[in-house]
């Protein structure tokens, strides 16, 4: 199997020649063909933390990448392991070495850089240990399971000095940077409301049930800081669907979000944590698919979900829709995007001059207040021909470590963490609020004095005639109202709520415990 069914995007390996030969631009061939000390060869050895599924776009990155060799595979699954170990020594002509433990990984000489596409439950752990042994960290998003997680991530990147890139791949994005430089530049007027949209169909995992554990998995280093359940495993398929499940992933707001709720804060300028949050929704329509009224999922994180987020005189709403969303009745949304059917991710800006939306990661564009184009925005790689999104990305994590200046990284620490906390946020407001069931009535009449700059009422009326339209009886199947919850940025707490506290972090399990942001 060649790098092409590794991550379909990706071009042939460039040599050392090559690559310098196409680079953007002196300073860019300058960084390039500096060393580092810790890489006096040039080769920085890189270990792979999850490959079963967006590992496998790390690895072709960092095999394609001129100043890196894959020398350690980490894998909890051995089959899935010593699969892509062989991909690998077929396209860098050496073979690396497969290990289960990470714990073991950060620990060897051979090993610079740690890149991690794990469960997110694993990513802040396996942050912090590869910043204690001296490594630096690329970290898919979420970085963290929890917002004290985050912290401590923040904490070890200052303490030990090390270069932390989160997978937000959009910072690296040319057009979102360019769509962010326009907005700040007045180009849509004033803006202080940003919408993220993860309206991406997902379909049930299936019921709630008690399953066998793949024989090849050490279910033991899998679950690592997660407590074991009983039954160990509730749902059919056991790589992937943990997203759905809290004790391990953090549902779509917490998976796709971050990347939204990144650019939204980028393009308005919020590098604090909010004052308040309000969430609405659940996990509502499989009933109907199904046509069974008792059937259970095993995903216990919203497919539907309404966030609200004030940040003073800022606000951010980020909805998440995991039913069908074709021919939605959003007639501004659909005229921004340009389409009605199929799935809508992305963020709308709104200006007093006008709208600007990132429709993709690589594309932006800006509209008057009538809703004529009057900008639009591509990715252009800085790199040279032949380098996409994705690469940029992850050679922009390798400019900082060669540089030791963390002022490089597209989303550093702090950025990942802050990104992160608008989706735990969020879940947290929903699970405390997950019994409050509400008709859609009483959910409008208390959204009416909930503070926003957005019309509550009007996102509410489209986000109930998205489940009625799935063919959710709201009578029998009634939406959940979270808290509003007040928090302080500055302290990273809520204020007089014990109970969201106790949410900000989690039992951990002992040998894998997350130290406490004073104590990494």
């Amino acid at each position: 199997m060649t790098r092409k069914a590794l991550a379909k995007t990706k071009p042939q390996r460039l040599s050392r020649r090559q690559f310098h030969g196409i680079a953007g631009s002196a300073a860019a061939l300058m960084v390039h063909s500096s060393v580092s000390a810790d890489s006096p060869s040039g080769d920085i050895g890189v270990a792979v933390c999850g490959v079963n599924g967006r590992g496998g776009s790390h690895l072709a990155a960092f095999m394609k990448e001129p100043r890196t060799v894959v020398n350690v595979i980490v894998d909890i699954d051995e089959a899935v392991g010593q699969k892509r170990a062989s991909e690998v020594e077929r396209e860098q002509g050496k073979r690396p070495v497969v290990i289960s433990d990470v714990r073991e990984a950060v620990q060897r000489d051979d090993v610079k850089v740690v890149s991690c596409a794990t469960p997110n439950h694993w990513h802040a752990l396996i942050g912090v240990l590869a910043m204690q042994n001296g490594k630096d960290v690329y970290l898919e998003k979420p970085i963290s399971h929890n917002v004290q997680e985050g912290s401590a991530l923040v904490a070890a990147a200052k303490k030990y000095g090390r270069m932390l890139q989160t997978g937000t791949q959009c910072r690296s994005s040319t057009a979102c940077q360019d769509a962010v430089e326009f907005i700040k530049s007045g180009g849509i007027g004033e803006v202080k409301f940003a919408r993220g949209l993860c309206y991406k169909r997902r379909k049930s995992i299936g019921a709630l049930g008690d399953y066998e554990i793949p024989e090849q998995v050490d279910f033991d280093l899998w679950s690592g800081p997660a407590t074991l359940t009983d039954p160990k495993l509730t749902r059919q398929r056991f790589h992937y669907d943990w997203h759905w499940q809290r004790h391990y992933g953090n549902g779509d707001l917490g998976n796709q979000g971050p990347h939204q709720t990144d650019i939204a804060r980028w393009g308005l300028g919020v590098n604090v944590q909010p004052n308040s949050i309000l969430t609405y929704g659940g996990r509502l329509g499989y009933q109907a698919e199904r046509n069974d009224p008792n059937y259970v999922d095993a995903g216990d994180t919203g497919n539907t979900e309404v966030s609200i987020y004030d940040y003073g005189d800022k606000c951010i709403v980020f909805e998440t829709r995991g039913l069908s969303v074709d021919n939605s009745d959003d007639d501004e949304i659909n005229k921004l995007f340009g389409f009605k059917k199929g799935n809508k991710i992305g963020v709308i800006f709104y200006g007093s001059d006008g709208y600007l939306a990132q429709t993709s990661y690589g594309s932006c564009e800006a509209f008057d207040k009538n809703m004529n184009s009057i900008k639009k925005f591509g990715h252009q790689s800085k790199y040279g021909d032949g380098f996409n999104l994705n690469d940029d990305h992850f050679m922009n994590f390798l400019d900082a470590v060669q540089t030791r200046d963390a002022s490089v990284l597209h989303a550093d620490a702090n950025t990942g963490h802050l990104s992160a906390s608008v989706s735990h946020l969020g879940n947290i407001s929903y699970y405390l609020g997950e019994d409050n069931k509400v008709s859609p009535d009483e959910l409008k009449q208390q959204l009416a004095s909930v503070k926003s700059l957005d019309d509550n009422i009007e996102t509410a009326n489209r986000t109930l005639k998205h489940l009625t339209d799935n063919g959710v009886d709201l009578d029998k199947y009634p939406v959940s109202l979270g808290p509003l919850l007040k928090f302080d940025p500055e302290t990273e707490k809520f204020l007089n709520n014990d109970q969201a506290n106790e949410l900000l972090t989690r039992q951990y399990r002992d040998g894998f415990e997350v130290p406490a942001p004073a104590d990494v």
